[in-house]
């Protein structure tokens, strides 16, 4: 995809850079474009391994308050998955600097260039099976009781989650106001919903890791659809409400209670809560991303097709969170 914060590098470029900050040169395969924020990269190693490289973007080009050194929080969200028994698929952190990492690739292919094809037995399962990963996720807990972004660059983080959220939402209202976003709802009403929902976010209590992004494009599967490989793209991680990661599962199937998703999640320990405390905090949590996916069209350039289709969705879920009150 073509983004404004995109950083790209030669092949040359690309060889100096692995091997100043980690030993080791590379020969430059191909261009990952499927990314919307960083630059990807696949290369070999000078070993032998395959990798692939994700570049963030230059220091000078502008990016949303929550954007600041998210570089280093997937990095982070790697080193704590590596040191936990709990199985979680996803690529190994090769090397890390400030503006860049490099990782093992992973076996099998994005879901979403093979869901057409996957029969409906094929997605039940895996979707069960992602469930299940995806509470293994959830089971890993801020060490310092944190909750929000773990960059200190982002200054997002509170002691409790009413306060790290709001303070989260404050921030893309603050990005909204330097880009000129059309919201379409006024910084006030925004405050007003939030606060409305402050008795549901205070159920919350314990900060657990929360990917925020888990869309088919970022769940790898096997050739065959048979099991989940892997999950990547781990930078919006924050910590928080599990049930903030139902928000971005929703883009690949149904998330309600019933479902192959849910089922697999609870089977393996997973807690989300009920009643009309977690509808409300669902709805808070898909105003927020659409507020993110309005914003974010004014620093990486996006044409106005992209922005009225992100306006359009963040007007469905700002109407369905009113309907809430």
């Amino acid at each position: 995809m073509q983004s404004q914060t995109k950083r790209r590098l030669t092949a040359q470029q690309l060889d100096a850079l692995l091997r100043e900050s980690a030993g080791t040169g590379c020969r430059l395969e191909a261009e990952l474009t499927d990314g919307w924020f960083n630059t990807a990269y696949r290369v070999l190693l000078d070993d032998g391994r395959p990798a692939v490289v994700k570049l963030a973007p230059p220091a000078e080009v502008p990016v949303l308050r929550y954007e600041r050194g998210i570089m280093n929080t997937e990095a982070m969200v790697y080193r704590r998955v590596g040191a936990d028994p709990a199985g979680i698929p996803m690529p190994e952190l090769l090397f890390a600097g400030d503006d860049f990492l490099a990782i093992s690739v992973l076996e099998g292919t994005p879901w979403d260039t093979v869901s057409d094809v996957l029969p409906a037995t094929a997605q039940s399962a895996l979707r069960h099976e992602l469930g299940r990963i995806t509470a293994r996720l959830h089971s890993l807990k801020a060490e310092d009781g944190s909750f929000g972004y773990p960059a200190p660059e982002s200054g997002l983080s509170a002691p409790d989650w009413r306060g790290a959220f709001t303070a989260m939402v404050e921030a893309i209202l603050d990005d909204a106001a330097r880009w000129e976003s059309p919201l379409g709802i006024s910084p006030a009403d925004v405050r007003t919903l939030v606060a409305e929902g402050g008795y549901a976010l205070d159920e919350v209590t314990e900060p657990r890791l929360v990917h925020f992004d888990l869309w088919p494009g970022n769940v790898f599967v096997d050739g065959s659809g048979a099991r989940v490989t892997g999950l990547i793209d781990h930078e919006r991680a924050f910590w928080g409400d599990p049930a903030a990661e139902l928000i971005s599962l929703a883009f690949g199937g149904d998330t309600g209670p019933g479902s192959a998703l849910v089922t697999g999640y609870t089977e393996a320990g997973g807690q989300l809560g009920s009643g009309p405390a977690l509808q409300h905090r669902l709805a808070l949590y898909r105003l927020y991303l659409g507020l993110i996916l309005v914003v974010e069209c004014g620093p990486r350039g996006y044409d106005t097709e992209r922005l009225a289709h992100c306006r359009g969705t963040l007007d469905g879920w700002v109407s369905d969170l009113r309907e809430l009150g």
